[in-house]
């Protein structure tokens, strides 16, 4: 059966979002992680559902919307298991889809 691997790096990215949505409405944050949460499950029955990366062949990009943007997550297929490895908000820099 296939896995669903957080990494570190996506692990904190969620807590990094959440807080920062919790600031401003501790109720959107919970629903912002349960979309990222929900949107992730999905790998396990449709793991090539994401978009690949271009110069990144191993890896693909779910886009996950919540409210009027939404998220972008990282994530690769290894061995049949899937990692996920990052997590971003549609307006963050220094992530390129």
């Amino acid at each position: 059966m296939r896995k669903l691997i957080w990494l570190d790096s996506v692990v904190n990215d969620i807590v990094r979002l959440r807080e920062f949505i919790e600031q401003h409405n501790p109720l959107a944050a919970k629903k912002a992680a349960l979309a990222i949460k929900d949107a992730a499950n999905k790998f396990i029955e449709l793991p090539s559902i994401g978009k690949p990366v271009m110069d990144l062949p191993d890896y693909r990009d779910l886009n996950i919307r919540f409210g009027a943007a939404g998220y972008v997550m990282r994530y690769r297929i290894y061995q049949n298991d899937v990692y996920v490895v990052h997590i971003r908000h549609y307006r963050e820099l220094g992530f390129s889809e």
